[in-house]
């Protein structure tokens, strides 16, 4: 569960480090963001020389949350950090390389080009 002033790592090559939310996208009084859900982050911290500087606003997909996601086989998945990968208007990654794993989530909610650069799919 992501909500706002939580703190997320990006698991991308844009440049940007951490990115903090500060909205949930999909609905007026929406609280909660799980795996695939669009939010609206701040960038904390940055690579040196990077086109993304800290203090940038980013719209991101959740692709990896540390709380436990229930799968439709009565399975569970959770990872040790959340993660985000930078989006652009269009839901198309902004990076070219995305790092570690990323959920099978991402697939039934069609971010098939985040799915396809992923190094492992869990």
């Amino acid at each position: 569960m992501i909500q706002m002033q939580t703190v997320l790592d990006v698991a991308d090559n844009t440049g940007a480090k951490q990115v903090r939310c500060i909205k949930v996208l999909g609905g007026t009084h929406r609280r909660y963001a799980g795996l695939g859900d669009i939010v609206v982050g701040s960038v904390i911290k940055s690579m040196p020389g990077s086109d993304v500087k800290p203090g940038t606003v980013i719209r991101g997909v959740i692709v990896r949350t540390s709380k436990n996601t229930r799968r439709d086989d009565g399975t569970y998945v959770r990872f040790d950090k959340s993660a985000l990968v930078l989006v652009d208007t269009d839901k198309n990654p902004k990076g070219t390389r995305i790092f570690g794993a990323v959920a099978r989530e991402l697939r039934d909610k069609n971010y098939m080009k985040i799915i396809s650069l992923a190094q492992e799919v869990v």
